[in-house]
């Protein structure tokens, strides 16, 4: 048989396309910079405000609202980057827009005013929101619909985050706390402009994905505007989002600025999904579209007990935490770095990514149950587990003053075996489940549902201040692990709802090993596959 000549694009290496491996890196370094920055920024703002490292001295709370408000926001943007994408740029060019103008803001955070704090935090914000949801969609897009290595994929793709995040909390981490804190802003910066210039690089592996529609093909869909306006013509998407609306005025002039505002960006969101509800041409896009929703809640959930760890964990190592060793380590001492612990998770990603992908693999393909709503409410009860670690950590630190280490390393081992289950098969999910049109606002609504986990997470991590962390610990526990038992009681009606999205997954024939003209091989393999 003739050996064909396969284009760039259609390329793969490991058994996947190349451009997973551009994405890949291009990821991983964009994370490096966000997860860096993450890891010492809730730890510069406690900092006191003079000593040779000063921070900016804000108490626990302040400093809880803060990064509760940052990371909602960088995930809410999600949503315009995705509109961006759909509608102007395409996915290819937002992510590369998303890279330059993360460059400039982790590097403006190097400079030692509060003017450069507060401009950086605003562009990594606008930044992630461009590039965050439209490289995954990319990832998505590498795979022909029914390929069972899609969740693979992912879960690859995801290993590349963890390894930015877990060499950025190594690094930036030791930087950030004994050099200077700005020094570890600016070595984020430095990181991102690595992942810039792979993804330039890969251009050539990634022709075929991510290009913005034509303009028949965009005029085909509904258009925002356009939607907004059909509001006022459907009667119970204007009822609800009128009720919606007025709450929210009402907050935002009587009781708080601040949330007002997010409930009144919220209420646009809601209407905006009534109407692409509505847009949907058959009971088929709707079921599944209504079955994408509800995992949203699931995603608001998982992270809103998770992300306690760039947070309220986060300053609970710094303070409560007994981070010496019986002997000395180069550069650091005899006293773990507390940035160092945010690393536990992204190396327990690292180690466990392809195992616990492979376990759900095999278990799919052996027709037991493993459909994503089971997948991810199984993450929410491990990862919900987890923090029973850290109820015991708050006992020992009640008795003796300081709690061991391994506390927290099991607690995030636990969390990370949660993640896996729940987070990449998440992403894959929205992929199988999001009409091709709205594919990159769905994205990005998914991101929103992420931020607004991440928001949830600054508020209970601010209420540790009077409840105590014990308290908190455990009513997480109790809590997420009520709420998935809850969807796993309700797991038969919402894969019917599904419509079998994920029931004709398979093992797809390598088709670019095969001449063009072929088609009996072809052929050959899918009878094989239907007997």
């Amino acid at each position: 048989m003739a050996q064909v000549t396969t284009s760039p694009q259609d390329r793969e290496l490991f058994g996947h396309p190349v451009g997973l491996y551009v994405l890949f890196f291009t990821e991983m370094w964009e994370r490096f910079s966000y997860y860096g920055m993450r890891a010492i920024l809730v730890l510069y703002l406690v900092s006191a405000t003079q000593g040779g490292n000063a921070g900016l001295g804000w108490t626990n709370a302040e400093a809880l609202a803060l990064y509760g408000w940052y990371t909602m926001l960088v995930y809410v943007a999600s949503i315009p980057g995705g509109i961006i994408a759909d509608k102007l740029l395409g996915q290819k060019k937002a992510v590369l827009w998303g890279g330059i103008i993360l460059v400039a803001g982790h590097g403006i955070l190097a400079v030692e005013e509060m003017w450069a704090f507060y401009t950086g935090l605003g562009l990594i914000i606008a930044g992630v929101g461009m590039l965050k949801p439209n490289i995954s969609t990319m990832v998505g897009g590498l795979y022909k619909e029914g390929d069972i290595r899609r969740d693979k994929g992912f879960t690859i793709f995801y290993i590349g985050i963890n390894l930015g995040a877990f060499l950025s909390s190594l690094i930036v981490g030791y930087v950030g706390e004994n050099i200077g804190w700005h020094w570890g802003f600016g070595l984020a910066g430095i990181a991102m402009a690595f992942g810039l210039l792979v993804y330039l690089w890969g251009q050539k592996y990634l022709r075929e994905v991510g290009n913005l529609l034509s303009k028949a093909e965009r005029d085909t869909g509904a258009s925002f505007g356009g939607m907004f306006k059909g509001l006022f013509k459907s009667p119970l998407q204007l009822a609800i989002s009128g009720l919606l609306m007025a709450f929210s005025i009402y907050w935002l002039l009587v009781e708080d600025v601040a949330y007002g505002f997010l409930f009144v960006f919220l209420t646009l969101v809601t209407a905006m999904m009534l109407m692409v509800y509505k847009d949907l041409t058959t009971q088929v896009m709707k079921d599944r579209y209504v079955v994408m929703l509800l995992s949203f809640i699931l995603v608001i959930v998982f992270w809103g007990a998770f992300e306690q760890a760039g947070g309220l964990m986060n300053i609970y190592a710094l303070e409560k935490t007994d981070r010496s060793l019986p002997f000395s380590l180069p550069l650091i001492g005899s006293e773990v770095p507390a940035s160092w612990f945010q690393s536990l998770n992204a190396l327990f990603i690292i180690i466990f990514g392809v195992i616990v992908a492979n376990f759900w693999a095999k278990r799919k393909l052996k027709s037991k149950e493993a459909s994503s709503i089971f997948k991810m409410a199984i993450g929410v009860i491990i990862m919900g587990l987890g923090f029973v670690f850290m109820v015991f950590a708050s006992m020992e630190f009640q008795n003796d003053g300081a709690s061991a280490m391994y506390w927290l390393v099991l607690a995030y081992l636990f969390h990370t075996i949660g993640e896996l289950s729940s987070s990449p098969v998440a992403l894959s999910f929205i992929t199988k489940l999001a009409p091709v049109k709205y594919a990159s606002l769905m994205m990005g609504v998914y991101f929103a549902a992420t931020g607004l986990g991440n928001k949830v997470a600054g508020i209970v991590g601010e209420f540790s201040s009077e409840a105590g962390d014990g308290t908190i610990f455990l009513g997480i526990t109790i809590f997420t692990v009520a709420f998935a038992v809850l969807v796993l009681l309700m797991l038969k009606p919402l894969k019917r709802l599904t419509h079998g999205v994920e029931d004709e997954e398979r093992e797809l024939p390598q088709q670019e090993k095969w001449e063009l003209g072929d088609e009996d091989l072809v052929e050959k393999e899918e009878n094989k596959r239907r007997k």
